[in-house]
């Protein structure tokens, strides 16, 4: 029997076989089971992920809190330790990493380089940023300034060179001939007529008396003769006092006719600038006709600060500037310096008197005016217009080579010296100043800041003096030579504000900081005088007696009771010893009054508040007076770390010993020179220059 074929389905079925667990599996099962096992593996990697990142997260969190502290530098391998980066000119920018400023875009600089080499009083500035804001500076130098002070003033007619026209006597002006403002009249010209009856009586009255007193007979009394003759003299006076000139009465006299009618003459020349009648006007006795001034010299009326007034004297040259005439420069003089202040405005009248002779200045009109003024100590000047010459004390462009009369006042002349004037050329007086940009203000501080090495500024408060137009004069605070930031120094006060430093601001700590004397006493002269007898004994024995006291305070012993008392004995007595120079006197006085209390003190506070002005005081006399005997020299020391400053001694002993600060730092100071004594050969105590065999140069002793 053959055998039958299977269909292919089964054939299928029987190629698959039975799985694990005898049960048959199809293909669309055998799909769904793989798809599964990708999802886990997917699944999987996402919570890895998501793990990693919140590790990552976390580490970063426990970092910036301080959780996790960077392993030091010896246990890494891979680099520096990280740290923050700043701006220079912008020190509010951190960030972890090198880079540009996002605001100025400088390079960012490590933040803990930015307090490198700086102390309270002073700031670095980097090169980069000094570049940027373009930092400049100049020297503080010491030269003759001047001031210009530059002001508005109005020219006005000359007081002394007016005159008012008036009627004498009551009448009515028949006549004007000057009947317009502005005319110009000369001396003796005739101006107006006026009728007057009562003229006219006067003169009858005269006449008829003069015909009575030729008349009289020889014979008459001569009492009646006297009488007479007196009534005449006073008729004639009267005559005057209405008016008429000499002229006038002597042409009645010669006529013999009275006349009603007047004829009124100029008593200056000038220009009428008032016409204050018109013809056939009746006036009254005293009643002003005219005002007429004589316009060859004006005025020119200023109004300037008591500061700047306070350095004007007379006779000083100004030059004005017409309004009306621009590009055409006048010359005057000062003529009057009100002496006191306006209340209201504050300022001081100053008059100045101008030569006009063409008239070309007219009263009423503008003009800008320049005075220049010598900075410094005021004292005689050199011009050379009034140079070995005579002034008028009234009209200062009244000027001659002779002594003489004023031709306008009549004034005696009087030496320019009187006001000042060398007959030579003098020196002008030399000022510290500084370029007007270094100087910051505000309020009552200024400050500048000096750059003491190069990048680095300190703060420096100084006492201002006279500011001009683009120089300000420095009165303490700076020294000549010092160089000044004179262009971004407001961005070198920022620093020091962000810094809490000292600043324009708050300037405080530095103003105290510049009370305190770092350098050691200087003196002019080094040759002492030497005392003989027993004056210059007793000056011995008081600088033995400091000089013990100086070395129980070196040894931090208290000051011997014997040695202050012997001390102060000593310095009561010479400080009135005749044979003493005055200024050694002064020295004593103070060593008198502050021995006084070394006893009384402890030893801290005795040192500094009693040892220390004390021993400024012994080194000053060491200079002015020792025992013409005396061969022994003495050493000026000095150490800058005392407080508060001026720390300087005496000693005897080459050894620096501090009394200041005894066993804390004994050797801690300097020797600044050395005294000889008087039998060593130096100069005459008259002698003010400083012998260079006086003075050692200083050497430094090791702590």
């Amino acid at each position: 029997m053959s055998k039958e074929k299977k269909p292919e389905s089964d054939k299928r079925r029987s190629e698959t076989g039975p799985d694990a667990r005898g049960a048959r599996t199809t293909p669309s099962a055998s799909g769904l089971s793989s798809r599964k096992f990708v999802w886990r593996l997917l699944l999987r990697a996402a919570v890895a992920m998501v793990t990693g990142t919140l590790l990552i997260v976390a580490l970063g969190i426990a970092q910036r809190t301080g959780w996790i502290a960077a392993a030091p530098t010896a246990e890494l391998e891979a680099g520096p330790a990280a740290e923050d980066y700043t701006c220079p000119m912008h020190p509010q920018i951190r960030q972890p990493t090198r880079g540009r400023c996002p605001i100025c875009g400088m390079a960012l600089v490590a933040a803990n380089s930015a307090g490198d080499d700086l102390d309270e009083f002073s700031v670095k500035i980097q090169p980069a940023q000094r570049r940027l804001a373009n930092i400049g500076t100049a020297t503080a130098t010491r030269d003759p300034v001047v001031a210009t002070i530059q002001t508005i003033g109005a020219i006005a007619i000359d007081e002394s060179r007016m005159s008012t026209v008036a009627a004498y006597i009551e009448g009515r002006l028949e006549r004007l001939f000057a009947d317009y403002t502005g005319v110009e009249v000369a001396v003796g010209d005739h101006l107006a007529v006026i009728y007057s009856p009562e003229l006219h009586r006067a003169q009858v009255e005269y006449l008829a008396t003069r015909d009575s007193l030729r008349e009289m007979q020889p014979d008459a009394l001569e009492v009646m003769r006297a009488s007479q003759a007196k009534l005449v003299g006073n008729l004639r006076q009267r005559l005057v006092e209405l008016g008429m000139t000499e002229t006038q009465i002597g042409e009645l006299e010669a006529s013999g006719v009275a006349k009603s009618r007047l004829t009124i003459y100029t008593p200056i020349g000038g220009t009428v600038i008032e016409k204050l009648a018109v013809e056939g006007k009746y006036v009254d006795a005293g009643e002003p006709i005219y005002r007429i001034a004589d316009l060859s010299t004006v005025w020119l009326m200023l109004e300037l600060y008591p500061d700047d007034a306070a350095r004007i004297r007379y006779g000083q040259r100004v030059e004005a500037e017409m309004q009306s005439l621009p590009g055409e420069v006048f010359a005057g003089r000062v003529a009057f310096i009100d002496p006191s202040v306006d209340p209201r405005k504050r300022t001081v009248g100053v008059r100045v008197e101008f030569l006009n002779p063409a008239g070309t200045l007219r009263p009423g009109d503008y003009a800008n005016a320049k005075i220049y003024l010598p900075i410094g100590a005021k004292g005689d000047v050199y011009d050379e217009g009034l140079a070995g010459r005579w002034i008028s004390p009234m009209h200062p462009q009244i000027i001659s080579d002779q002594p003489g009369a004023c031709p306008i006042c009549g004034m005696d002349l009087v030496p320019t010296s009187t006001y000042g004037y060398s007959d030579v050329p003098v020196a002008q007086p030399r000022s510290l100043n500084v370029p007007r940009g270094a100087v910051l203000m505000a309020g009552d501080n200024s400050v500048v800041y000096v750059e003491v090495e190069p990048g680095r500024f300190e703060i420096r408060p100084i006492t201002v003096g006279p500011i001009l137009r683009d120089r300000v004069v420095v009165l303490g605070g700076l020294r000549e030579g010092e160089r000044v930031a004179t262009a971004g120094n407001f961005l070198i006060d920022s620093q020091m504000q962000l810094a809490g430093k000292p600043s324009l601001i708050d300037p405080a700590r530095a103003v105290a900081a510049g009370r305190v004397r770092k350098q050691p006493l200087e003196f002019s002269r080094l040759a002492p005088t030497g005392l003989p007898g027993a004056s210059g004994t007793a000056i011995e024995s008081l600088f033995a007696a400091y000089f013990k006291i100086q070395s129980a305070l070196a040894a931090d012993r208290p000051a011997p009771v014997t040695e202050v008392r012997t001390l102060h004995q000593l310095a009561v007595q010479l400080a009135e010893d005749p044979q003493v120079p005055p200024e050694a006197q002064a020295r004593l006085a103070a060593i008198a009054r502050h021995s006084e209390r070394l006893e009384q003190l402890d030893m801290e506070r005795g040192r500094l508040e009693a040892f220390r002005p004390l021993s400024h005081a012994v080194v000053a006399l060491a200079t002015q007076v020792r025992g013409a005997q005396a061969d022994t020299p003495f050493r000026h020391m000095f150490c800058p770390m005392v407080k508060g400053g001026g720390g300087d001694w005496l000693q005897a002993e080459p050894k620096l010993v501090n009394p200041y600060w005894g066993s804390q730092m004994l050797h801690c100071g300097e020797v600044v020179r050395e005294f000889p004594p008087p039998a060593a050969g130096e100069p005459d105590a008259g002698d003010e220059s400083r012998s260079d065999a006086a003075v050692k140069p200083a050497q430094e002793v090791a702590p």
